[in-house]
């Protein structure tokens, strides 16, 4: 396994690890007993069935990558996760939410495989927890993909398990600059190693990285979805890239990034759709910061969930308000 790249405090130039945590935000106070959110969902299996999914957002040591887009370390532990706190906060999800679920997502924030994150003492206890779900999905690294998965694998018994990655985009000029600390080579590489050993593949990819214009953040968004596919992903969701993690904000400000729209991310989605090469995801978590209309973004929310469900195309949204705009 590729050894964890270090975060040098004092490498400070614009877009660089240390550059990056400088431009952060506060991290918010979060509590290692508890995961910090949970949540049940519907979601359409590779088997076409519509079933309950629960998401659970673990709590846990941040990613030991510094990409310039991410945001999920405000959620996250400053150190390593203390052994026993990931079943601790399965439990108290799955006690919440019921034990009722074809699905558990485990998201955290970070890499499944990465010891700092997930103690791997708490792989038999997390197997425990979830034996009676169909289906658990993790999250990892590209280059955290190997024996641990394995050892996970070996204890779970007849849950069929799926790995999330991120491979964001497979634009040549743009993946050396976000710091993932990888390459569409070594996705392809993971991606292999997987499908070998029966696992299901799920690719991250993003609408609008920094470093691209939104015509052509569309047209490598698609590109990256069938590179995915390519390489035997089942499944690729479609994540908008969020500003507030202060990298994103000055990169837009100095015209190095541009936030996507509601329209972007439904162009993105529909065009990968129309590949027909597995199912495709819009991300649709509070999708407010991405729409220019009050009047017509719950509707449009909507037919990108039925979409996701239906894995069919729905004809646009018509908004009298939206059309007013465009013609002024």
């Amino acid at each position: 396994m590729t050894a964890l790249p270090p975060v040098r405090p004092g490498d400070h130039a614009p877009g660089s690890p240390g550059w990056v945590v400088a431009q952060r935000p506060a991290r918010n106070h979060v509590d290692p007993t508890k995961p910090h959110h949970s949540l049940l969902e519907n979601e359409r299996l590779a088997s076409g069935e519509i079933a309950l999914s629960a998401a659970i957002f673990l709590t846990n040591k941040e990613c030991p990558w510094r990409c310039v887009m991410c945001d999920l370390w405000k959620n996250t532990l400053p150190g390593p996760t203390p052994p026993g706190a990931i079943p601790a906060q399965i439990n108290y999800a799955l006690d919440r939410l019921g034990r009722q679920a074809a699905q558990i997502k485990l998201y955290n924030s970070g890499s499944f495989f990465d010891p700092g994150a997930i103690p791997p003492q708490d792989y038999p206890a997390i197997a425990e927890c979830v034996s009676f779900t169909r289906n658990l999905l993790v999250e990892s690294h590209p280059r955290l993909v190997g024996a641990r998965v394995q050892g996970l694998l070996d204890l779970l018994g007849d849950t069929r398990l799926e790995v999330a990655m991120g491979l964001e985009t497979i634009h040549p000029e743009v993946v050396p600059r976000l710091n993932k600390g990888m390459t569409p080579a070594h996705f392809a590489i993971a991606c292999e190693f997987l499908r070998k050993r029966g696992v299901a593949v799920r690719a991250f990819v993003l609408v609008n990285p920094p470093f691209l214009d939104a015509l052509q953040a569309r047209v490598w968004a698609v590109k990256s979805a069938a590179f995915a596919y390519q390489n035997g992903a089942s499944a690729v969701s479609l994540i908008p890239t969020r500003r507030g993690n202060g990298a994103l904000d000055l990169f837009e400000g100095r015209g190095d990034f541009c936030s996507p729209t509601l329209e972007n991310l439904e162009e993105a989605f529909e065009a990968v759709l129309a590949l027909g090469a597995g199912r495709a995801f819009a991300d649709t978590w509070d999708l407010r910061p991405f729409s220019l209309c009050g009047a017509c973004l719950e509707t449009r929310t909507a037919r990108l969930n039925e979409m996701n469900l239906s894995q069919k195309y729905f004809p646009r949204v018509e908004c009298p308000q939206c059309a007013a705009a465009k013609r002024r």
